[in-house]
């Protein structure tokens, strides 16, 4: 019996009855029609994907996204997001959250997640501040920003959400900004098509709290000098003439330049599939100005999601019926 095919979605259908309301020149705007772009081009239907936030100005977004979706409380996305996937698996899951909601009462959350390998998306938007409640410092600022909370200054030690992600072993991490829209969509339909948990970082500028935080991977006369968009099997080069690299010294990383005896050869070559996860947890670690940050994919590997080592595992237990149960070896009559 012929199947009536699925109609063609467009980025219109995803586009809620809600008003996106952000600061004006907010980069989830961006964000937003991005995700609707690839939504489309995913082909998935409208019932069978859900949007899971939490608060702060990142779970606005599904809000404005013609899908299911819900919040839940500060950091508890993930938790939430888990048990829907297991309920039900043919509902693609999408956690949206921000660096003060995942990274402060969700790291717990967040980590476990990850590490259980979830078929989960998660959008980890940051813009290294507390938006919603009005500038705090977020525990992504980095030290010396000045906001509400550390008026002289932050001196905490910031948390990398992608360092932490892949010390949690997950199987896909990547970064990308919310300005680069072609890069942010094949980070986001890369993410979307990998099997277990993927997590995309996205820097996202706060026009408000924290403007021009990330000024150097966006403004064009910089970025050249400040930015290496990953590439597996190709070389770490970076750098307006393409003749800067990174390199090993030892267990360091340093920046060489291309010329006087150092070659092409000499040149880290960035490994997204590798089973061991060093070298992409190395480049989660570069920030500037001693070295150039990393966008696009840090790690891709397969290994085996939560769900598929559930059903195996209640495949393998005996089956017991609920006499047995309350009459085993391991209940007592309470007299």
């Amino acid at each position: 019996m012929p199947t009536t095919p699925l109609p063609t979605l467009t980025p219109g259908d995803f586009t809620s009855d809600q008003q996106a309301r952000w600061c004006p020149g907010c980069g989830d705007f961006s964000i937003l029609a991005q995700m609707k772009i690839v939504l489309a081009d995913l082909g998935v239907p409208r019932a069978n994907l859900a949007f899971i936030a939490g608060p702060g100005c990142a779970g606005r977004l599904p809000h404005y996204l013609n899908t299911f979706g819900f919040h839940g409380s500060l950091g508890r996305a993930p938790a939430l997001a888990t048990g829907l996937r297991l309920a039900n698996e043919n509902v693609q899951v999408w956690i949206v959250t921000g660096d003060g909601d995942a990274l402060s009462a969700g790291t717990n959350h967040l980590v476990h997640a990850l590490r259980r390998n979830v078929d989960l998306k998660i959008i980890l938007i940051n813009n290294e501040v507390f938006g919603l409640s009005k500038g705090q410092a977020s525990p992504t600022s980095r030290p010396g920003t000045r906001t509400k909370t550390s008026p002289e200054g932050s001196f905490e030690t910031p948390l990398r959400p992608l360092s932490l992600a892949l010390a949690a072993e997950a199987s896909f991490v990547a970064r990308t900004i919310d300005v680069d829209v072609n890069h942010m969509s094949e980070m986001l339909e890369r993410a979307a098509a990998h099997r277990g948990t993927a997590l995309v970082e996205i820097y996202q500028n706060c026009k408000i709290f924290n403007d021009g935080v990330f000024e150097y991977a966006t403004d064009t006369t910089l970025k050249a000098d400040s930015l290496i968009y990953l590439e597996h099997g190709r070389p770490l080069l970076f750098g307006k003439d393409r003749n800067q690299g990174l390199r090993l010294n030892g267990f360091e990383p340093e920046v060489v330049t291309l010329g006087h005896g150092i070659t092409i050869d000499d040149v880290l070559i960035h490994d997204e599939k590798a089973a061991e996860p060093t070298l992409a947890f190395l480049l989660s670690r570069l920030i500037g100005p001693a070295f150039p940050e990393c966008l696009g994919v840090f790690r891709s590997v397969q290994r085996p999601t939560f769900e598929q080592s559930l059903d195996e595992s209640r495949q393998a237990r005996p089956t017991r019926d609920l006499e047995s149960l309350l009459t085993g070896d391991e209940s007592w009559l309470v007299a």
